[in-house]
């Protein structure tokens, strides 16, 4: 499993956007870049600034994966038929911990990430530690029995910053189905994700 290592509001800091969409986002209240002079940097952005900065969001958004890892993601979505950006959308979302995070069982993407990889999902009944894997139409993802009693997974489901979206389909508290691969603006992104320039930034 591959982990951050540096904290991850930096991130926000780094944007200047509240990427996740959490209350306790530092960009709440410091809108503005980190560091001495982060208030004065606005300078114009190059086509490849903004590409790159498009990757970085996107691939921040979905738990900092590597980027041997997303790159690989780019490639297959580029082999596969129709618009290569709304394909990279729907390949991240069909990551298993995306969709555990997507169902309330985890607060952040990185606690999804933890409670995946220490064994308490189950995917078709069967018990899952890969994070990356991809997760098929009508698959079941349910929680296990100790992960039903974490603080962790309790808190989750009780924030009411936002809901779970409609192609991943709940049965009670502990359990959903993956009813379907979204579109990009069916995708439940607290700011402005812009896949079609990551598909620039890697067709250099």
């Amino acid at each position: 499993m591959s982990k951050r290592k540096s904290a991850k509001y930096k991130l926000d800091r780094r944007m200047g956007e509240n990427i996740w969409g959490r209350p306790n986002s530092p960009v709440n209240k410091r809108s503005y870049g980190p560091g001495q002079h982060g208030q004065r940097r606005k300078g114009k952005m190059s086509d490849f600034g903004l590409q790159l900065r498009a990757k970085q969001k996107l691939k921040g958004y979905y738990g900092d994966v590597t980027e041997k890892q997303f790159k690989r993601t780019y490639a297959e979505a580029a082999r596969m038929k129709g618009d290569t950006s709304q394909n990279l959308i729907g390949l991240l979302e069909r990551r298993l911990d995306m969709v555990v995070y997507r169902a309330k069982f985890a607060p952040t993407i990185f606690a999804a990430r933890q409670i995946v990889s220490h064994g308490h999902i189950y995917v078709n009944g069967v018990k899952c530690n890969i994070a990356s894997r991809r997760i098929d139409v009508g698959d079941v993802i349910s929680l296990g029995s100790k992960a039903k009693e974490m603080a962790l997974v309790i808190e989750a489901q009780s924030l009411p910053e936002r809901d779970i979206p409609d192609y991943v389909a709940p049965d009670g508290n502990d359990k959903v189905s993956f009813t379907r691969v979204p579109k990009l603006d069916e995708v439940p992104y607290p700011v402005t994700m812009e896949p079609n320039l990551v598909v620039e930034f890697y067709s250099r």
